[in-house]
């Protein structure tokens, strides 16, 4: 008998939704900068950027476009009448203070906002300015991570301690052989193995390994700590220049420690205030001026990567569109980003890389060179994959 195959091993679930359409929230304390880039990300004044806590009550949201060289490269190729990039929606949430665990400041309305983004932009504060008050009375980074990280986990323990009650409670009415019994039994076990490690532990969600299973349960708790977090230190425009700053070595050292793997991005809001009033020619030449760039795009790319988004492009005289899709999405689901239809009459994929339309230099090309590929309903699409999608009629 010829040996069995062996299995494939299991594809690793996400944390987070299983959705397109994710956002990333804003947060960090009050006066820290948060809705000044907001207002330079989105190039709006909707983040009622002004000198005192709470300027920000309801989140505000802007559609950010993400900055992409395939993108542009291919806009150059197709010279399409439209032309659609790919987007991260951003909102700027009111700013969280010590105490928001148990609804000071506008603590509830703060975690509730932050329960319904996907990944965390975390505003950290680094540079000292008389006329701009600080909640806490003075620049400490560390103690302002160290105050968010708390709350956002005591609130998750609350959440997570009321959910096991509710668990219990509803378990003691089933059977002991019933299946949904034993899957009440497993939701309960992993549910107090959260709770342990945001308790006992002290770590935020994300950072365990986690099985499929598990995954699914903690998903469902839609906690706070399992949402990934980029840090985005906001400096001077002196101290973001020269690349130097007292707090960076031991604000990286804190990650390193506490969340080992997190993104950290030093910028200045300063700096993208005065580049934002600037002609793109005046601006391009003050950048060279100075010896620096502008960290925005750097900034959306980390986030949009954060969530574990990727893009595929439709390309044509018409139009060239980057459409977003979560890593690990089939044919059919990327080809219903676009419609419904696309993916309940899905026929197959037509699909090339980004890669080979670059060497060979026209669809035509690639044709001929054996590399255009029809793909079903299995295959898994990947980052920079140009699509034309078949559906039946």
């Amino acid at each position: 008998m010829p040996p069995k195959k062996a299995a494939a091993p299991e594809k690793k679930v996400l944390l987070g939704r299983p959705s397109n359409n994710l956002k990333i929230g804003i947060v960090g304390l009050p006066n820290v900068g948060k809705s000044s880039f907001f207002n330079v990300l989105s190039n709006t004044d909707l983040g009622k950027a002004f000198n005192y806590p709470f300027a920000t009550i309801e989140p505000e949201e802007a559609r950010i476009s993400v900055p992409d060289p395939r993108f542009d490269w291919l806009c150059n190729l197709y010279k399409p009448a439209s032309r659609v990039p790919a987007f991260l929606t951003c909102l700027d949430i009111a700013g969280l203070v010590s105490g928001a665990s148990t609804g000071a400041g506008l603590g509830n309305a703060f975690l509730s906002h932050v329960r319904s983004v996907d990944g965390i932009f975390q505003v950290v504060r680094a540079f000292d300015d008389d006329e701009v008050t600080h909640v806490e009375g003075d620049v400490n980074p560390i103690r302002d991570m160290e105050i968010i990280q708390t709350e956002l986990r005591l609130k998750d323990i609350e959440w997570v301690q009321k959910q096991l009650e509710n668990n219990k409670r509803s378990a003691r009415s089933l059977g002991n052989t019933s299946l949904a019994d034993k899957a009440r039994k497993e939701e309960i076990a992993t549910t107090e193995k959260v709770l342990n490690v945001l308790s006992e532990e002290n770590k935020d969600v994300r950072k365990v390994e986690w099985t499929n299973k598990e995954i699914d349960i903690v998903n469902s708790l839609q906690l706070l700590t399992a949402k990934p977090v980029t840090y985005l230190v906001n400096l001077s425009e002196k101290d973001y220049i020269r690349k130097k700053n007292k707090w960076l070595p031991k604000i990286k050292a804190w990650i390193d420690t506490n969340n080992p793997g997190d993104p950290l991005i030093p910028f200045s809001v300063s700096l993208e205030e005065r580049l934002l009033k600037l002609s793109d020619e005046d601006r391009e030449a003050e950048l060279k001026n100075i010896g620096t760039q502008s960290a925005l795009g750097k900034i959306t790319q980390s986030g949009y990567g954060s969530l574990d988004l990727i893009r595929y492009f439709t390309c044509g005289p018409d139009e060239v569109r980057a459409w977003t899709i979560r890593k690990g999405t089939k044919a059919p689901q990327a080809a219903g980003v676009i419609h419904s239809d696309f993916e309940n009459k899905f026929v197959c994929g037509e699909i090339m890389s980004y890669e080979d339309l670059k060497e060979y230099g026209s669809e035509s090309a690639v044709k001929a060179a054996g590399k255009l590929r029809q793909q079903g309903k299995p295959y898994e699409m990947v980052d920079g994959d140009i699509a034309y999608w078949k559906a039946g009629g």
